[in-house]
């Protein structure tokens, strides 16, 4: 134990450093938000991967692969096609606009694309941003509790403390640069430490001899790619289901952010392929230590969640600790630790660039100059913490069954089907209108809402819904009611310049 808590205090040293390098760029908000908008190739595409993949991937995807055996593959098709899509074809169009519109955060982006006269779409975007963010934030704040419970026995509520204090302190002296930086720096961590664990276990399980056989004896339906139903139409909507969860990064702003951030249009094209590998390799390894995790420490006729904890969340602290030495295991809660702080620092500064940029400053304080408000906004940065603090903590004295992966997917859902639609038809269609896009934001924020609490509890067609959860049809019906209004309210000629 004394070995876990000397490579966690290194860890959180190594943290605290990067903060306190990164405080020596802040000199304005652009700095403390973007970075001055002068990161690199290697620091945005590690940052854009740790931030978009966050605890889930270790927590979450490990024990969906315990969970649903091979169909969850299919969760890695999808997040290799969303990411392919959003550096090939979207990131350098929106890295050239956000910087002739000279913007600093997602809504800014949207009030000079649609060359907006009031105020409405900042505050929509803006609030919708703040919300989602928040109920994300404290999901992987709930994570951080999880991983210090259950690899290191540390009570769920003081583990939840220490993490948010840890995040806290770095982006607080450091902003965004500190943010990136540490995600770098975590990411390669995420990286080494979940593609080795399964060619650990492989060779330690007899070279993974008898994998798909032992699935088979504990469930056959485990080794069904195309879904575990005898129900056709139910396994179409788990393959969505899984699969759409990479629409989430065609456009998040938590993501497209570093595009804001990084130092030119070319840096995007070598930034790419760390992207893609980093993707591939990290996402196919999480599943695969969740499956060799159900052959090796379960049976059939067995309840896998009673053996590996609600939806599996338990798998990477099960397996490390049987296979690996004890400073191994002490770099892989710090490797969890990793993969949950990249996304916390990044969306709490996103939160705090809402709240300070584009409500305070742009709506009630317009006088105010951007070096004026540095201080202000590393106080919104605690306050959304706290907030997202005592959510986490709620849903852990409220919910003791919840399952880690899909509350963090609700998160992620709600911020991509706001924004995603809305930033996809501003870059490639003229024809998309202010009022259409006031319209799809509202439509993906509470379309998530309703076909989470109200279809999927529908007799007939709710567990249909279920298994294609909510990001999928949210996106669709914002963009369709995006093009609807905007043929209805077309663009006038002063926003078609913008396009």
């Amino acid at each position: 134990m004394i070995t876990k808590f000397i490579v966690l205090a290194i860890y959180v040293s190594i943290l605290f450093l990067i903060g306190i390098f990164a405080s020596r760029r802040v000199n304005s908000m652009s700095d403390y938000y973007l970075g001055g908008k002068k990161m690199g190739f290697w620091a945005v595409a590690f940052s854009a991967r740790a931030t978009g993949e966050s605890g889930w991937l270790l927590i979450g995807l490990t024990g969906m692969g315990a969970m649903a055996g091979y169909s969850a593959y299919w969760v890695v098709l999808g997040e290799l096609l969303g990411v392919f899509i959003s550096w090939q074809y979207m990131a350098k169009l929106f890295k050239k606009r956000s910087d002739e519109y000279k913007a600093i955060t997602i809504p800014d982006y949207l009030q000079s694309h649609f060359k907006s006269s009031t105020n409405t779409l900042r505050i929509i975007s803006a609030s919708t941003l703040v919300v989602f963010v928040v109920i994300y934030v404290a999901s992987q704040m709930d994570v951080t509790g999880i991983a210090f419970e259950s690899m290191l026995n540390i009570d769920y509520k003081i583990g939840a403390l220490i993490g948010f204090a840890i995040v806290l302190v770095y982006i607080f002296i450091g902003g965004f640069v500190a943010a990136v930086w540490s995600d770098l720096f975590q990411g390669i961590l995420m990286f080494f430490g979940l593609v080795l664990l399964p060619i650990v276990v492989w060779f330690s399980m007899d070279h993974g001899t008898g994998i798909t056989e032992g699935l088979n004896a504990i469930d056959p339906t485990l080794t069904q790619i195309m879904g575990r139903s005898d129900d056709g139409l139910m396994n179409l909507f788990t393959i969505l289901g899984f699969s759409m969860i990479g629409l989430g990064f065609l456009g998040s702003p938590q993501v497209y952010v570093r595009f804001m951030s990084i130092k030119n249009e070319n840096e995007i094209d070598k930034g790419k392929w760390i992207a893609l590998l980093f993707t591939l390799l990290t996402d196919a390894a999480a599943v695969t230590i969740g499956i060799l995790a159900r052959v090796y420490f379960t049976d059939n006729g067995q309840d896998p969640e009673a053996v590996l904890g609600n939806g599996g969340e338990n798998v990477l602290s099960m397996i490390t600790n049987e296979f690996l030495p004890t400073i191994l295991v002490a770099i892989f809660i710090a490797i969890v630790l990793s993969a949950i702080m990249s996304t916390i620092d990044s969306l709490l500064i996103l939160a705090s660039s809402a709240i300070t940029r584009d409500f305070y400053q742009k709506i009630f304080r317009p006088d105010l100059k951007d070096e004026d408000l540095a201080n202000f906004s590393r106080l919104v940065t605690v306050l959304m913490a706290i907030i997202a603090l005592g959510i986490a903590i709620l849903l852990y004295n409220l919910y003791p069954n919840r399952q880690v992966f899909w509350i963090m997917i609700f998160g992620w859902s709600g911020i991509a089907a706001t924004f995603c639609p809305v930033i996809i038809l501003s870059l490639f269609w003229k024809g998309y209108s202010e009022k259409g896009a006031i319209a799809s934001m509202i439509t993906g924020f509470f379309s998530v809402i309703f076909f989470k609490f109200v279809v999927s509890n529908m007799e007939g067609i709710g567990d249909y819904f279920k298994e294609l959860d909510v990001l999928a049809p949210s996106f669709a019906l914002a963009m369709i009611v995006g093009y609807i209004v905007s043929k209805i309210f077309p663009a006038k000629n002063d926003e078609k310049a913008c396009s």
